[in-house]
């Protein structure tokens, strides 16, 4: 491994609001010269009206369905006027808005998603058509989270990614209103395939949900009663004395390795997954650092086969390890894993999924609790398939240690097959994605439909609660240790959700535990602003959010962080859950934290994850981040400022 380099006082962008510049009059004609050179999105020639627009847009096949209003046709009237702007220079320190077009207009079609349009002529001759958004012609861009859009009341203005980075300025607070309006239904009906109607906010959310649907009437007490207990537990620091930034990086190279994952110990070492094995480095207060040992595997007769896990467990104290790979390229589903021992480098056995006597497969799998992999004598886990939820033991179903035959001559009849201990086969629909569990082995799980389901520690069955989805799929979730705070992951937001409520009688509970019926309070979106979403490369989705890293009671998660792109992204978990936080005043719709810390590597990041709390010494508030790229691993270091 190449050598260790610190950095110290590093730089981070912040996501403070940016303004727009209005341009003079001397600047108006360079300006406008430089958006002659701005690539267009529709064409390269300008339609000298809006009806040549349509025309264009005809030409292009696009099939329209008949408006809801009359708003929503291509209308030069005034209403639809807007000053738009894009961004340029990037994150440069050059960057900034020029007025793209001082008088455009704008309006919301119903067309067919020519995306969509030749996967949908395959399997039938019926058209679905999405709601677009069109600015003159240097805009079309289907409503969709994908244009990240960010609303600025106070200043009657929008922002948004559409091959580019664009603002719309409105004349007016009613204007403003009305494209916001538009823009709220048109994303709905793309969402649900249901007109924006308060029947249909019903019949998406349910009546228990109604605060999802209508956050400006949710009740945000929860979330403030959740504020006290945190400033009540250990490490708590007031943002009056986290003003200032220091951060220490220590990089440290990992040529060839093509990383995949980490695997994090809470012990001595932690794992570095890819493609040529595993590598083996050690656990410092200051981050991790290669220990020059990598592991590639042996099978039982000896002979070297590795295949990159997609899924690294560890387990019995960190001391084994248990790797699962995917059956067939591109789909993450295994019909068996491999347990390796860590000390010995080899791998100890190759176990089946198996139920009734049929091979069955699963997608992902996970410790018991969150400190369970802690626990030497631990012989069970999780595991998760499109529609399965189940424990497995490696003993066998009399609680006996299972024999593992190691002999040359064992043929493959003799694979020891995992016990399953607990679960459920569901028939058909939930299309679970992604599961964590909490302290107490309670399971949350992430749906391809958006539903985060919470289940107890009693039963597989049946979810104590269900979160509908925001239409957006669940690619990863995390809970906190006390399960009172869900965060989930999609390609283009973080969702958080408290699970306390307080039942009849006045005594707190999660939606583990519980039913919450009505006693829900509307979910928090975590985002980032169109100018980072934009700048974070090309693989700008989000994946991977997760909390800091505690293993006991009484502890607080402090931070959360997610990857997207060559971004590593971190969240103050105080100020996210602070209601009165300057990020969400004059907000339209659910609470959106843009408050952020950016940490920007020259690669794409694979995993970005806390260290375990107990390596936050010497009066730091977090533990070490660990930060990886394929052939890179940072940590880091947060002194007693914070973030």
């Amino acid at each position: 491994m190449g050598g260790t380099h610190s950095r110290e006082d590093l730089e981070l962008s912040d996501s403070d609001e940016y303004e727009l510049e209005e341009e003079s009059e001397e600047e108006s004609e360079e300006e406008e010269e430089l958006t002659k050179r701005t690539p267009k999105v529709q064409s390269n020639q300008s339609p000298a009206s809006i009806s040549d627009i349509d025309s264009k847009l005809q030409s292009l096949k696009l099939k329209y369905a008949s408006p809801s209003s009359s708003s929503q046709k291509p209308n030069p009237n005034s209403r639809n006027r807007v000053k738009l702007y894009l961004h340029i220079g990037g994150t440069s320190p050059n960057a900034r808005w020029i007025v793209s077009d001082k008088s455009a207009s704008y309006s919301f079609i119903k067309a067919i998603d020519e995306d969509e349009e030749d996967e949908e002529e395959e399997e039938e001759d019926v058209f679905s058509s999405s709601w677009f958004l069109i600015v003159d012609p240097k805009v079309r861009a289907k409503v969709s989270p994908d244009l990240q859009l960010k609303a600025f009341p106070d200043q009657k203005r929008v922002d948004f990614v559409a091959s580019g980075v664009w603002a719309l300025k409105f004349p007016s607070a009613t204007s403003y209103h009305d494209f916001y309006s538009q823009y709220e239904k048109s994303m709905f009906e793309n969402t649900y395939g249901l007109p924006l109607t308060d029947e249909n906010k019903l019949k998406i959310f349910g009546k228990d949900f109604m605060s999802w649907a209508r956050p400006q009437e949710a009740d945000d007490a929860i979330w403030e009663d959740a504020e006290e207990t945190l400033q009540k537990s250990p490490h708590y620091l007031t943002p009056s004395k986290r003003n200032q930034d220091s951060l220490q990086e220590y990089e440290e190279d990992a040529p060839n390795a093509g990383i995949q994952s980490l695997a994090l110990g809470a012990l001595d070492n932690s794992f570095l997954v890819g493609n040529s094995g595993i590598q083996v480095v050690r656990n410092f207060s200051h981050g991790i650092h290669g220990k020059g040992v990598s592991v590639k595997f042996a099978n039982r007769r000896g002979e070297n086969e590795y295949s990159t896990p997609t899924k690294a467990l560890l387990m019995k104290a960190e001391t084994n390890m248990l790797l699962m790979s995917p059956e067939q390229s591109g789909k993450p589903s295994s019909k068996s894993l491999h347990q390796l021992d860590i000390e010995t480098g080899k791998i100890i056995t190759e176990w089946k999924f198996s139920k009734d006597n049929t091979d069955i497969t699963m997608r992902d799998i996970t410790n018991d609790t969150k400190g369970s992999q802690l626990n030497p004598t631990e012989s069970t886990f999780l595991g998760l398939d499109d529609n399965r939820l189940c424990r497995w033991d490696m003993r066998d179903k009399h609680g006996s240690v299972q024999q593992i035959a190691s002999s040359a001559a064992s043929s493959a009849s003799s694979t020891p097959v995992l016990e399953w201990a607990q679960g459920h086969q569901f028939s058909r629909g939930t299309n679970f994605q992604c599961f964590a569990s909490t302290g107490d082995g309670s399971i949350v799980i992430g749906s391809v439909d958006g539903k985060i389901r919470l289940y107890s520690t009693n039963s597989m069955r049946m979810a104590k609660t269900a979160f509908p989805g925001l239409g957006s799929p669940i690619t990863h979730v995390d809970v906190t240790y006390d399960g009172k705070w869900v965060l989930g992951t999609t390609d283009t937001y973080l969702i958080l959700i408290c699970t306390v409520f307080k039942d009849k009688d006045g005594k707190e509970k999660t939606g583990f535990g519980g039913r919450m019926g009505n006693r829900i309070s509307a979910p928090r979106l975590l985002k980032l602003n169109p100018l980072h979403a934009h700048s974070a490369g090309k693989d700008n989705r989000f994946h991977g959010g997760q909390f800091s890293w505690v293993t006991e009671n009484g502890k607080q998660e402090r931070h959360l962080v997610a990857t997207v792109g060559k971004f590593s992204v971190v969240w103050d978990f105080t100020q996210v859950k602070n209601s009165k936080h300057h990020c969400y005043a004059n907000q339209d719709g659910l609470k959106t934290c843009y408050c952020y810390k950016i940490l920007p590597k020259d690669d794409s990041i694979v995993d970005s994850r806390f260290m375990h709390d107990k390596f936050a010494v010497g009066g730091s508030p977090e533990a070490p981040l660990v930060v990886a790229t394929p052939n890179k691993v940072s940590s880091f270091c947060i002194d007693k400022r914070g973030f």
